[in-house]
């Protein structure tokens, strides 16, 4: 499927969500929970979390454990949710640190695996269904170095929707962590959203396959950032939509 660029349509739309604004600190209370579900669910789904939304939103609102499921899976669910916490409050800063990235990795992670939970791959790794190898681990701690000098600048040269498409993109291209890239890239490309005052933007798991056939273009020899770029447009405008509706239903 090919996907337009959505960037003059999610201008206009995000004029009507500033006209709300400001928002009751209860609206914002609920719709922060409202996205805590919704987007813990759907960026576990689509690394094959078989956790339902439903069973998501009982595993982290009750602490109950669901039948049938793997703990690891429990604790992506209780770990993305502890990550959205300190998300919403990095979301108040108007720049994006090195260790921002590593403690959201670190918050998501630790429950799985604390040893390597904030810390860089100390091996290789390979990513099935790609020709495109990540650098090597000895590489890595530079490459993050120098990938988070550049965020000031690319903030300053695109629109804020690329700046968050290519934050995405850089980080799993460099691909830091032995495991949680996807969902680390996800956190960090809804950071910059919500610095910008964009609402959380979700990726419905049944467009995985666009979603993993777009983020492939950005690695092969040409680097073409252009479709990623159009997906991630259109999952904004679309999730932008789903908010204004929410504010509407509540006035």
């Amino acid at each position: 499927m090919i996907y337009e660029n959505k960037l003059e349509k999610i201008d206009e739309i995000q004029k009507k969500i500033n006209n709300f604004r400001p928002l009751a600190s209860q609206e914002l209370e609920s719709l922060k929970e409202y996205y805590r579900i919704g987007f813990t669910y759907t960026s576990n789904a689509l690394e094959g979390n078989s956790l339902s939304e439903t069973e998501t939103k009982i595993v982290i609102e009750d602490g109950i454990t669901i039948g049938g499921k793997l703990l690891r899976e429990h604790f992506e669910a209780i770990g993305h949710s502890d990550a959205y916490d300190l998300l919403c409050k990095l979301a108040k800063k108007r720049n994006i640190t090195e260790q921002d990235i590593l403690n959201l990795h670190r918050l998501f992670y630790y429950r799985i695996d604390q040893e390597n939970a904030g810390n860089y791959r100390k091996v290789k790794v390979f990513i099935s269904g790609t020709d495109f190898v990540p650098p090597l681990p000895t590489k890595v701690p530079e490459l993050m170095k120098n990938f988070a000098k550049q965020i000031p600048t690319l903030k300053e040269e695109k629109h804020p929707v690329e700046y968050a498409a290519l934050l995405h993109k850089d980080l799993v291209e460099i691909h830091p962590f032995v495991d949680g890239n996807g969902r680390a890239a996800r956190l960090l490309m809804n950071l910059a959203l919500l610095q910008y005052g964009y609402p959380i933007t979700i990726i419905p798991p049944v467009l995985r396959n666009d979603y993993i056939t777009a983020i492939k273009q950005t690695q092969t020899e040409t680097k073409d950032n252009t479709p990623f770029i159009n997906f991630i447009s259109c999952m904004v405008y679309e999730s932008q939509k789903d908010y204004v509706r929410l504010l509407e239903g509540s006035q």
